[in-house]
């Protein structure tokens, strides 16, 4: 009896496909950076709701900003408070890093801090829109106190079995979710607010 063979696919990885997946490979490096380019990142990242390495890898990975910021690079005093921190990045950027800092002679922590402050603009904007998130959430608390207030009108005129009453507190435990969804967000938000 001959025995039956199942189709076998034969998935084959050139060369350049395993390049980019060991590219892709996480790898722990530390830089000396100032304070203000830790926060940054991080409060940008929690901002964004992305992984710091992801934020990291967009900024370094820019190969063109990079050589900019290395043919620009001024001074980068070593004698400033610098904090060092490990961070994840891909196996990629690091390399990408590393080879800018020697072609232009500019120090690794001096391209990535620079490369932050990039993003302030952005952090800029994620503050001022943290300040109009608090401000209609002042509003959606007073619209929850509104329909509350509605809600016991409603109970009081009509009683909880009418079909308008029944609607109503629908709507408000629906807005008081929101309410406490929104709030949420606004709390993890408050660390952009001493930057």
């Amino acid at each position: 009896m001959e025995k039956e063979t199942t189709p076998f696919f034969h998935l084959q990885y050139s060369e350049e496909t395993t390049a980019d997946l060991r590219g892709r490979q996480s790898v722990r490096t530390t830089f000396k950076l100032s304070e203000r380019s830790i926060d940054a990142l991080s409060i940008l990242a929690g901002q964004l709701g992305i992984k710091q390495k992801s934020l990291f890898d967009h900024l370094i990975e820019d190969t063109q900003a990079l050589r900019a910021i290395a043919s620009e690079f001024a001074d980068f005093s070593r004698s400033s408070h610098r904090i060092a921190k490990t961070y994840v990045v891909s196996r990629r950027t690091l390399q990408n890093l590393e080879r800018i800092s020697e072609q232009f002679n500019a120090p690794r922590d001096a391209l990535v801090e620079y490369s932050i402050e990039r993003i302030l603009p952005l952090l800029v904007r994620e503050k001022e829109k943290h300040g109009r998130r608090k401000l209609l959430l002042e509003d959606l608390r007073d619209y929850l106190h509104r329909g509350t207030e509605l809600l016991e009108r409603a109970e009081q005129d009509l009683g909880q079995d009418d079909p308008m009453f029944i609607e109503i507190l629908n709507m408000m435990r629906t807005v008081g979710n929101c309410c406490r969804n929104l709030e949420h967000c606004v709390v993890k938000g408050t660390k952009i607010e001493n930057f």
